[in-house]
């Protein structure tokens, strides 16, 4: 991410934060700036450690997992919870209304898209899901995948 592009998503994130009657403190936001330069999901113990090389400063994971918690509740960032790692949010930048997210990880070099799941498909999966006896607690789905670039070289 170029560092105007960066610039200008802290400014948004920010403004979504007190849009909200949150505040993205200064640490947070360091937090968030790691994620959106990330190219793959971070663990909060590569974060931690991203931390302590770009802001010369030790932060615990335990503090990095609360402000981990802050983002995603804000909408800012994304666990995905079958590799325990997060991502910063694809539409941050965006004004208009957001589907729920889905994610496509590429099983060879962990590469992750952010796209959205239109309602009548979660619809029709809560459906599906409740007819089956069953209560779903969350829409967000990960799925496992090859990227453009690993399918080309694989072919």
């Amino acid at each position: 991410m170029k560092a105007s592009e960066l610039k200008q998503t802290l400014g948004k994130a920010e403004q979504s934060c007190r849009a909200s009657g949150a505040r993205l403190t200064e640490k947070r936001r360091n937090i968030l700036a790691i994620l959106l330069r990330a190219k793959t999901p971070l663990s909060a113990y590569e974060i931690a450690d991203q931390y302590s090389r770009d802001y010369d400063e030790s932060i615990p994971a335990m503090s990095v997992y609360r402000m981990l918690d802050f983002l995603v509740a804000e909408n800012l960032a994304h666990k995905l919870n079958s590799e325990n790692k997060y991502l910063a949010c694809g539409h941050i930048a965006c004004d208009h209304r957001h589907e729920t997210p889905q994610f496509l990880i590429c099983n060879r070099c962990n590469k992750v898209r952010e796209i959205g799941i239109k309602p009548e498909v979660i619809a029709a999966l809560r459906d599906t899901v409740e007819g089956s006896g069953y209560r779903l607690l969350t829409s967000q789905l990960e799925l496992d995948c090859l990227c453009e670039d690993c399918a080309r070289s694989a072919a």
